[in-house]
C-alpha cells in the first residue's frame, strides 16, 4: 500500500485523540505521514490550579505518545468558543494547510457537532478540502446522532497508545468522558458492531478512490 499523508483537524487540543487516536496510532505504525492541527489551546477554559499554557505542554506530550513527530504538530491560537467570529481566518489557515500538505485523507469533527468551535472547523474544512477524502470523527458527548458509516479497526497496542495519549491531559481529567473505562468500552462497542476487537467509527463526508 502506498504511503498516505493524513491530516487531523482538532478544534481544541485532545479532540483528535478522542475522535481518532486509535486510528492515528495504527496509521503511524503502518508508516503513514500524520499531521495534527489544533486550532485553540483553550487557555480561558483551563481549570485552576493549572497554568494557562498547560494544554500546549499536554498536546505536545500526547501527540508524541501517539508517534506524531513534533514538526507535524501545528498549533493555532484562536480563542475557545469564538471560532465563529474568525471563520475567514480559519478558512485561510485550512486552505494553506491543504496547499502545503496536500493530504490524502482529512479527519475532522462532524458538521452537526454541538460545540460551536467544532462545527466551525468542520464547515470551513469542507470548503478548504473540496477535493480530498474526509472522515468525520465521533464525539458522543457532542453528537445527538451519528451515522456509523465507516469503521477503522485497530489492535490493543493502538488502543493503549490512545489511552496513554489522553492520560497526558492532566488538566482535563475532571471530565467524565476522559475515563479509561469509557474510552475502552466505546472502542469495544464499535468493534463488536463489525466483528472486531476494537474500532473507531466515522461519518463519510467524502470518499475518493
Amino acid at each position: 500500500m502506498n504511503k498516505k499523508r493524513i491530516l487531523v483537524l482538532a478544534p481544541h487540543t485532545d479532540d483528535g485523540e478522542f475522535g481518532c487516536g486509535g486510528s492515528i496510532a495504527r496509521f503511524i505504525s503502518e508508516g503513514d505521514d500524520l499531521y495534527y492541527a489544533a486550532f485553540s489551546l483553550a487557555e480561558e477554559s483551563v481549570p485552576p490550579p493549572f497554568p494557562k499554557n498547560i494544554l500546549e505542554t499536554e498536546v505536545k506530550k500526547a501527540t508524541s505518545t501517539l508517534g506524531i513527530v513534533p514538526a507535524n504538530l501545528l498549533l493555532f491560537r484562536y480563542r475557545v468558543r469564538y471560532f465563529a467570529y474568525h471563520r475567514q481566518e480559519i478558512l485561510e489557515d485550512l486552505v494553506l494547510l491543504n496547499k502545503e500538505l496536500n493530504p490524502d485523507l482529512v479527519f475532522m469533527p462532524a458538521t452537526h457537532d454541538l460545540h460551536q468551535d467544532h462545527s466551525t472547523v468542520a464547515f470551513e474544512g469542507l470548503r478548504a478540502f473540496k477535493k480530498t477524502s474526509i472522515l468525520a470523527y465521533e464525539m458522543p458527548w457532542n453528537n445527538l446522532n451519528f451515522a456509523t458509516q465507516a469503521f477503522i479497526v485497530f489492535d490493543e497496542n493502538d488502543l493503549n497508545k490512545k489511552l496513554d495519549a489522553l492520560n497526558c491531559y492532566n488538566s482535563q481529567k475532571g471530565r467524565n468522558y476522559v475515563s479509561e473505562e469509557f474510552i475502552r468500552s466505546l472502542a469495544v462497542t464499535r468493534g463488536v458492531q463489525i466483528g472486531a476487537k476494537y474500532a473507531e467509527v466515522f461519518e463519510v463526508v467524502r470518499w475518493i478512490l
